[in-house]
């Protein structure tokens, strides 16, 4: 059986082709960075429109690369939840016509899940039950996953996402977008310890929730008081950028890695699977090993072309396939930052 999945949720157009088997036959990832570098984010209307523009092109070079015709296709998954809506609209658009003319089931995928599923492609193997953490510009989530397609949310940001932090931070920098890869890059030249920046809730045991913004605000003052103006015109020394940068990753660093053993703890378990973009800096991971290693805990984390938004991980559909769980064509969009 070979399945079409197609994620449009953010700012990547991805389709692959995979296998009820897990076999990933072709993948296809077209990223829209360059079109959002010089505003610093995403700016949702250019995305949806550059899904458009790419999404056939896509959809056709996956196809190739797995060597096969849209003839051949049995099932085509597309992320309705949650993202931008206009970039939504274009992946599931885009299903729904392929599912009519090629007469297949069409099926629903929930984007956050599909990242903790990315952990199990790249495993080789069974990962659940386990607690899941996802983090990425628009997601910092924990959740119970009791299987591949069973999941409870535990807790999640109250505000910002750690991602979204990254990138606002870099802003303040001037290091660039995206975020993530610039500040990782400074800090490491950086001290983590030359700001003592704050770390919301990391004591907390009983809340396993998260929050970024005191840290962006705290990193702004750090850089240029409230009465001095801007923080884009201060110029910083390289030093300075490098310190700032090592400090706020650390305060970053320190929370997740807090919150998913808090999440290990109030569980019970004893895996932890981690995706989404942010899952891709390696003071992350590096702290990660080191936490579940000292608590003899397993620890699954996807190599860094599937932590950022990809189709691969809409292999997730494999298993609501085979638990019935399909859609009809009136099937919506749901947008938004955390669905259940």
């Amino acid at each position: 059986m070979k399945l079409l999945t197609i994620e449009t949720t953010c700012d990547e157009t991805a389709a692959a082709v995979v296998t009820d088997d897990l076999d990933v036959l072709g993948s296809v990832v077209a990223s829209q960075d360059q079109l959002h570098a010089r505003f610093g984010g995403v700016v949702p209307e250019i995305a949806s429109r550059a899904h458009v523009e790419r999404i056939l092109p896509v959809i056709d070079t996956a196809l190739n690369r797995a060597g096969v015709t849209l003839s051949d296709i049995d099932a085509v998954a597309v992320a309705n939840s949650p993202g931008l809506a206009g970039s939504l609209l274009v992946g599931l658009a885009a299903a729904k016509a392929l599912c009519v003319a090629l007469d297949v089931p069409l099926v629903a995928v929930d984007h956050l899940h599909a990242h903790i599923f990315a952990c199990r492609m790249a495993a080789g193997e069974d990962i659940f039950p386990c607690a899941g953490l996802i983090v990425s510009g628009g997601h910092t989530s924990l959740y119970r996953c009791r299987t591949a397609i069973n999941f409870e949310l535990l807790g999640g940001t109250i505000d910002d996402a750690a991602g979204e932090a990254f990138d606002k931070v870099a802003a303040m920098l001037g290091l660039g977008f995206p975020g993530g890869p610039a500040v990782e890059k400074a800090a490491a030249a950086g001290d983590p310890r030359a700001f003592q920046f704050p770390r919301s809730f990391l004591r907390d045991k009983d809340r396993l929730q998260f929050s970024f913004s005191g840290l962006k605000t705290a990193v702004r003052y750090a850089i240029c008081p409230p009465e001095a103006g801007n923080p884009e015109d201060v110029k910083l020394t390289p030093r300075q950028t490098a310190d700032l940068a090592a400090s706020f990753q650390e305060a970053v660093v320190d929370v997740l890695v807090a919150k998913s053993m808090q999440a290990l703890d109030h569980t019970g378990l004893d895996t932890l699977a981690v995706g989404g973009g942010v899952a891709a800096n390696g003071a992350l991971r590096r702290r990660l090993e080191a936490a579940t290693a000292e608590r003899n805990a397993r620890l699954f984390v996807p190599p860094l072309s599937l932590c950022t938004d990809n189709a691969v991980m809409g292999a997730i559909a494999v298993e609501m396939l085979k638990a019935g769980q399909t859609a009809d064509l009136s099937l919506d969009v749901q947008p938004g930052l955390v669905r259940s």
